[in-house]
């Protein structure tokens, strides 16, 4: 009876294997395709517009990538049969609508060939594409990411330290950038973030015992002892010393953000959201008061349509604003907008580039997009099946939220602007490929939930 039984059993899982991730990449393959038809009519209806013609070239450089995506997905059958289909038709439309755009600026711009940053945005989604190919073929089991938690805490410490390095640091506002023969440059933060947010995973697992030990009771919520409140306070300091050192006010409020989410996960105590946000306001408020390039955010933020401003620091928000109210509900049309108008529309302001020419519809859509990305990746978190998974899926998603939700709130006035890009969207190769690495991750985190399933996930 019982040999008959686990006979049975084995039966049922092979049938389930058989099945199961064939539906999810064939799923997979569909979206894929269907963000790919997207970006290419993006690419023709951008050509068409700003140019009245269509060039084969580029489109040929844009099939080349489409390859790429396709081989992403093959790998996917044969190396995460059970990954989640959605997260890499997402990123790859998102990637392609944000080259769309970028090669209409190219084309207001009369910038061609390798000036231009539509193609080398073309060539950064290559290597981004190609890098998570790697991860997925060579991380077979991602928690052997969690033996090396304090390498990769220190890692993600001294890419952050880069840019001050004598030789390699790059003067361009913030000190993020970092260049290697005065050839190639990146900003080390956007590795770093994923190696912290590792860290974060590892080491709350470890200590979340200690974390979660009863405390004070106050309004009805209970509040953490003093001694337990030094590893939020050590981060806090970190984040402070990126805005002061740096003068990245984006990257230290992201990474901050990032480790009270992990750390509300891990403990499951409102108290510390509450005691997140109080640190991160008032230390914001204090920056802005003592460190002039924040306390110019702020006013421009305040104050944006003050005429002492509109001519000149304001200017590129209250252009954008311009820009949206000009796209109005459905938008211009691809190539048929001013996006060109407001300064650095390729990066800091293209969501109000997109919105000026596809209209609200258009950013509700690239909206829904990251929200359907985000709510994956936290889904993930919540069906993982140890506790480092759990942390790492759901520190990485709310990480590509939290972005999301600085660089909207700035462009559109929310908030005060930072210094973030828009994942996927903007141009920058250090950024698509460290959101493709994210992507990697979360692939195999959701294959190995899917492979061995707590819970049911549709």
């Amino acid at each position: 009876m019982t040999a008959q039984l686990e006979t049975d059993t084995t039966v049922i899982k092979a049938l389930r294997k058989l099945r199961m991730p064939a539906t999810q990449r064939n799923r997979e393959l569909g979206l894929l395709v269907f963000a790919l038809i997207i970006t290419t009519a993006a690419v023709v209806l951008v050509q068409l517009g700003a140019r009245g013609e269509i060039d084969p070239t580029f489109l040929t450089y844009c099939g080349g990538l489409a390859v790429l995506s396709l081989a992403l997905h093959i790998v996917n059958r044969f190396c995460a049969r059970d990954a989640d289909p959605f997260v890499v038709p997402i990123g790859t439309l998102l990637t392609g609508l944000g080259i769309a755009m970028i090669y209409r600026l190219d084309i207001a711009d009369e910038v061609s060939g390798w000036s231009s940053l539509g193609l080398r945005q073309l060539a950064w989604a290559t290597l981004a594409v190609l890098g998570a190919i790697v991860v997925v073929i060579f991380l077979r089991n991602y928690r052997v990411l969690f033996r090396y938690t304090y390498l990769f805490g220190v890692g993600g410490i001294l890419l952050l330290l880069l840019p001050f390095v004598p030789g390699l640091g790059v003067e361009a506002g913030a000190d993020v950038w970092v260049s290697i023969g005065g050839v190639f440059s990146f900003q080390p933060g956007e590795l770093a973030k994923i190696c912290l947010a590792i860290f974060f995973a590892g080491y709350l697992v470890r200590t979340r015992e200690a974390l979660t030990s009863v405390g004070t009771k106050f309004l009805g919520i209970t509040w953490p002892k003093a001694r337990q409140l030094g590893p939020l306070l050590v981060i806090w300091a970190i984040s402070m010393g990126i805005i002061v050192l740096q003068r990245d006010l984006g990257t230290g409020i992201l990474i901050f953000g990032m480790f009270v989410a992990t750390l509300y996960v891990a403990t499951g105590k409102t108290s510390w959201v509450i005691i997140g946000v109080v640190l991160a306001v008032s230390g914001a408020l204090a920056a802005a008061r003592v460190l002039p390039y924040v306390g110019a955010r702020f006013d421009n933020w305040l104050d944006a349509f003050n005429p002492a401003y509109v001519n000149g620091s304001s200017y590129q928000l209250v252009s954008g604003i311009f820009g949206l109210a000009h796209g109005g509900l459905i938008g211009t049309g691809w190539g048929l907008g001013r996006p060109d108008l407001t300064p650095l529309a390729h990066n800091d302001y293209i969501l109000p580039s997109l919105g000026e020419e596809l209209g609200l519809v258009g950013v509700f859509a690239v909206l829904a997009l990251y929200m359907v990305f985000v709510s994956r990746g936290i889904r993930v978190g919540i069906a993982g099946q140890d506790d480092f998974g759990k942390l790492l899926a759901t520190g990485l998603s709310f990480t590509l939220a939290l972005q999301v939700f600085i660089m909207v709130g700035g462009v559109t006035r929310l908030i005060p602007l930072t210094g973030l890009t828009m994942p996927f969207l903007a141009a920058g190769g250090s950024s698509l490929i460290a959101n493709f690495l994210i992507i990697a991750i979360l692939l195999r985190i959701s294959d190995a939930v899917r492979s061995r399933p707590r819970v049911v996930i549709g």
